[in-house]
């Protein structure tokens, strides 16, 4: 079992709008200096702040199934299909651009938000249509256990679907608790802290804990099938999960 944690020092970074908007990307485009330059079918991870409204023009996209998950305030979406929404806390925007398509992002004052890209058969996207999305917090199944809550974003239960093979996981857990979660075999768990720090570590390697902290980003390879033990800190935890496959049976995009 491989598990490897970048801090923010080894994630890219990037801004919009004269620094309206601002990133810290786990996994960054070419040249920007993240050291994961993609994990399988996750292409691109940004996680953005906007302290003040800040806009993000027109421009295209093509192929890729591009997912905005709203944590903290607002956002705005325009495109070439006619599109024109504001999506909430805990609601998702989806583009699967096939073929080709343009957007602009609008971010309200206050609004923290990923962009996350996943990426299916570039040879087969590009001859479908391309398609915008939208789902409210409310879409998505929560379930609770002791001391922690998981919000499936993508996977069993939610109304997302998309053609790449991805699920993705908020969860929240309380200061000390433990949350548990399977990983199967050949299979990659990725992690993103948004709040609070940590410690991780497996069924089968117990008192072998691996430390994280907030804004950290963590990489766990399974060749094996297990289950991985997150405990918070002294404070509560909020971790993005996101798992693909280790590998895919089509040629992905070269990033360099």
């Amino acid at each position: 079992m491989q598990t490897l944690v970048y801090g923010p020092t080894m994630q890219a970074t990037g801004a919009f709008d004269g620094g309206k908007i601002t990133e810290q990307k786990p996994i960054g485009f070419p040249g920007e200096g993240s050291v994961v330059k993609r994990v399988s079918t996750l292409f691109y991870w940004a996680w953005a702040h906007a302290n003040q409204e800040g806009h993000i023009p027109l421009h295209p996209h093509q192929a890729f199934e591009i997912m905005t998950y709203v944590v903290a305030g607002k956002g705005e979406h325009g495109d070439t299909l006619g599109t024109k929404s504001v999506i909430g806390a805990g609601g998702v925007q989806l583009m699967q651009t096939g073929s080709g398509v343009s957007h602009e992002e609008r971010f309200f004052a206050d609004m923290e938000g990923f962009q996350i890209w996943f990426e299916p058969s570039v040879q087969e996207a590009v001859k479908t249509k391309p398609t915008y999305n939208q789902y409210e917090h409310e879409e998505f199944p929560i379930a609770m256990g002791e001391g922690f809550t998981k919000k499936t974003v993508m996977g069993y239960g939610s109304p997302i679907s998309i053609v790449a093979d991805a699920q993705m996981w908020d969860v929240e857990v309380e200061a000390g608790a433990t949350f548990t979660q399977a990983i199967e075999a050949g299979r990659t768990l990725t992690a993103l802290a948004i709040r609070g720090d940590g410690s991780w570590t497996y069924a089968s390697q117990a008192g072998k804990d691996t430390a994280f902290k907030h804004k950290d980003f963590i990489v766990a390879r399974a060749d094996q099938a297990e289950e991985a033990f997150i405990t918070a800190g002294d404070a509560p935890l909020r971790l993005i999960l996101i798992d693909v496959p280790s590998h895919v049976d089509y040629p992905l995009y070269p990033k360099r």
